[in-house]
């Protein structure tokens, strides 16, 4: 993998970054984006 790879793989996973929501289906980054990860835990 290249550096934009590693890049957009670390972004995918940082839930505060628009990518990690996209990724799972959403347009952006939920403005409750917060409480949808403590109902994860």
């Amino acid at each position: 993998m290249d550096q934009d790879d590693w890049d957009n793989y670390s972004c995918q996973l940082n839930p505060e970054n628009d990518a990690y929501w996209q990724s799972r289906g959403e347009d952006e980054r939920p403005d409750d984006w917060q409480d949808q990860l403590e109902d994860d835990e």
